[in-house]
């Protein structure tokens, strides 16, 4: 059999002059042993400097000559091979959103690098009987205090090993001297090696719960389809409370029974350790974690321990995607409307898209399963028509019911004189919990402070006339939109009621904090933002010390109401709902009713009916109104009509061409030759908005434009961009880029 004997390797170089494939001749020792996706060291460039690369293709004819084909060196020390399957993805994830191949492939081969594996050392007695016994008596005799110590323990333990650490801390007894026992033949010393395991807990098993008939009906439904051979998308649409997570767990047992693994996706760390422990009471140690917080060893363990068959299901953040199972059976993304699951670094992808293709990838194929209270539009825009199987889970059992909702117009607060923080309802509320010894959460929705500006006495939003989304506040008094770049002074007076209360609220975490202490010097308070949380652990700790009712009040952003589940709290707090509502990007309305319902919803979990005040300068706001009704069909059907009008996804689809620049005139100039070039292909019904600054203009000097491309068309959007990639290739050829970087983001999650 003749095996192929070149090999296309793309070089592992994140720059977009060297994403194309290389060709290397293979060593006659190693045909037949390199494969796609293996890891191997080339010689490149003109001095032939070593560098790695991933095969990517195997070839039995050259592309070029072959006198001028080097040959690889051969395959990388202390690096994985990637499967054929990320090599494909990778491949999907380039041409679906836009980057080079070597970043597509660095992010769904997120653990490359070979760690040494742990060890447990443990030493029992090679001696028996009698001898044993006379090693000890002459240890005695000869004061060998140290030997005397070891043999009396392996004597007191017949037959056990003792771990190695234990003899060498707790009986002081140095390493010289048990090898010295060793070579003496008195003792044995062995070596065993494991898998470090990121989660700390009591193994144990609990008692299954009985589903209910909506809960069952999903878990029945799932497995009949998947025994059929049908590989579904699947969205669960569940009040907060409905017992997804156990429709979760129950379809994990279907799929572990039929040989398969399960990838169970949250949206952020601060989520791990509460939805982990569930799974794990459940599964033991067949679960693990995969996050960030992982120490590289950690992380290339759980790798190994997926590989290997040694765990069948992953939870974590968006990277646990990647998880190289070998079988994986279905993929769970829990909260799936959150934003955390669209990738801020290129390439752009978002974990609901790029899961339902590796569904598609993986042998036999996968069912991919989203859940929430509140479906992003996109999620139930499909469900809506048919793409997806919609299940809908409207019953709260967990306890409890939902909580009663009400709103404070703090245009009514400020002029009946009340220029606190707080409402005087929230105020009133606060008081009676903490008299009763019951638990609140106060939750200030920061998201989207970059300086929206509204009239504090009738609660005027300054908005672009020409794309309904907030002006932004720059410096000098400037008003911009970052969708088209209009521009105007800000006024010193409102225009609708003539008050000069005209400003941005501003008030943060600490603020807040402050407050309370000042306002009731009793409570213990304990807050939780990004300061707070960079530690390893903080989140566990905050968590469990208000779980442990160690804390009367939790202060917080948005980490504090996703997903939790405190059966104390009886009031929930939200300070600013406006923040949200009014940021320069079109998801505003959609992002507010979901952060708004999710709070909400971590009210009254327990047996005691449960509280929320929204406070806002614009009560009667639609997503308001819907979230204090808990009425999700409601907001989307008037959200819906409003992207329908201005062709915003879910009904059409959005290119942002993002320019980086050192100048913002070279920016301005880049951008108007891109749209020039797309707008020359004559795309029918293709809308084109910009280029105009970003939302944040310019970090580190230099300067973010963006040009908005509206199209129904998700593959004739591909096509631009590949139009612009190539034309900015040959801009590069010609030396024009220089202090210019473009990248792609397709359906973007920020304005």
């Amino acid at each position: 059999m003749a095996f192929p004997e070149y090999a296309n390797i793309i070089i592992d170089i994140s720059h977009e002059k060297v994403d194309r494939l290389f060709q290397y001749r293979i060593p006659k020792t190693m045909l037949g042993k390199v494969e796609v996706g293996a890891s191997v060291d080339v010689p490149f460039g003109r001095g032939n400097t070593r560098r790695k690369g991933y095969v990517i293709e195997l070839c039995e004819e050259p592309d070029i000559d072959a006198s001028r084909i080097k040959e690889l060196f051969g395959l990388s020390e202390g690096m994985e091979s990637a499967e054929d399957i990320s090599i494909r993805l990778a491949a999907w994830m380039k041409r679906y959103y836009g980057s080079t191949m070597i970043a597509a492939l660095k992010t769904v081969i997120p653990v490359c690098k070979k760690q040494n594996r742990q060890v447990h050392k443990f030493v029992s007695m090679r001696l028996a009987g009698d001898e044993a016994t006379a090693a000890y008596h002459e240890s005695i005799r000869k004061k060998q205090k140290a030997r005397e110590r070891i043999l009396k323990e392996l004597l007191d333990n017949e037959g056990e090993r003792l771990p190695y650490e234990l003899i060498t801390s707790k009986l002081s007894v140095t390493a010289q001297t048990l090898k010295s026992m060793e070579n003496a033949g008195i003792i044995r010393i062995e070596q065993e090696e494991y898998f470090r395991n990121p989660v700390a807990a009591t193994t144990g098993r609990y008692s299954d719960k009985v589903l209910s008939p909506e809960q069952q009906n999903i878990v029945d439904t799932v497995s009949r389809d998947f025994d059929a051979g049908k590989r579904d998308t699947y969205l669960i649409h569940g009040i907060t409370g409905s017992g997804k997570t156990e429709v979760y767990i129950a379809l994990i047992d279907e799929m572990i029974k039929r040989g398969r693994q399960a990838i169970v996706l949250i949206p952020e760390i601060a989520l791990t350790y509460q939805t982990l422990m569930r799974f794990y009471r459940h599964f033991g140690e067949r679960v693990s974690v995969m996050n960030s917080s992982l120490s590289p060893g950690e992380k290339y363990d759980q790798m190994e321990r997926a590989k290997s068959g040694d765990i069948d299901i992953i939870i974590g953040p968006r990277s646990a995607l990647f998880t190289p199972f070998p079988n994986t059976g279905i993929i769970i993304i829990d909260e799936e409307h959150e934003s955390t699951y669209k990738s801020e670094n290129s390439p752009r992808y978002h974990a609901r898209e790029t899961a339902i293709e590796l569904a598609r990838l993986v042998p036999g194929g996968a069912a991919v399963v989203l859940g929430s209270a509140t479906p992003s539009l996109e999620a139930y825009y499909r469900a809506q028509r048919g793409e997806y199987h919609l299940f809908e889970l409207n019953r709260r059992l967990t306890g409890g019911t939902l909580p009663t909702v009400e709103t404070a117009d703090l245009r009514q607060e400020l002029k009946s004189g009340n220029r606190s923080i707080f409402s005087r309802r929230l105020q009133e509320l606060m008081e009676d919990r903490l008299g009763k010894g019951e638990q609140a959460m106060l939750f200030i929705n920061r998201r989207g402070l970059a300086g929206f500006i509204s009239c504090r006495s009738c609660g005027h939003v300054f908005k672009c006339p020409h794309c309904d989304v907030s002006l932004s506040e720059h410096r000098g008094g400037r008003l911009i939109c970052h969708y088209c770049g209009h521009e105007e002074r800000r006024p010193s007076l409102c225009p609708e009621c003539g008050s000069k209360y005209v400003s941005s609220f501003r008030a943060g975490t600490e603020q807040i904090e402050d407050e309370v202490r000042k306002m009731w010097p009793a409570a213990r308070v304990i807050r939780m933002d990004a300061d707070t949380t960079r530690t390893k652990g903080s989140y566990d700790r905050i968590l469990s010390a208000f779980a442990n009712k160690e804390a009367d009040v939790l202060v917080g952003t948005q980490m504090i109401v996703k997903g939790h589940d405190f059966p104390d709290v009886t009031l929930v707090g939200i300070l600013a709902a406006d923040m949200s509502l009014y940021a320069s990007d079109f998801h505003a309305s959609e992002r507010t009713f979901q952060l708004l319902t999710q709070a909400a919803g971590r009210a009254g979990r327990g047996d005691k009916p449960g509280n929320v005040v929204i406070q806002s300068y614009q009560p009667e706001h639609y997503s308001i109104q819907a979230a204090v009704r808990q009425d999700y069909k409601g907001f989307y059907e008037e959200e819906i009509a409003y992207r329908d009008l201005l062709r915003y996804p879910p009904i059409s689809h959005m290119m942002c061409v993002q320019i980086q620049s050192r100048t913002e005139e070279d920016g301005m100039e880049y951008g108007n030759r891109l749209r020039a070039v797309m707008e020359q292909q004559r795309v029918r019904e293709a809308v084109f908005i910009g280029p105009a600054l970003a939302p944040i203009a310019r970090i580190n000097d230099i300067f973010r434009l963006a040009i908005y491309v509206k199209l129904d068309d998700y593959d004739m959007l591909v096509r631009l961009k590949d139009i612009c990639e190539k034309y900015i290739k040959q801009l590069e050829d010609m030396g024009k880029m220089r202090g210019v970087t473009v990248q792609f983001d397709f359906d973007p999650m920020r304005g």
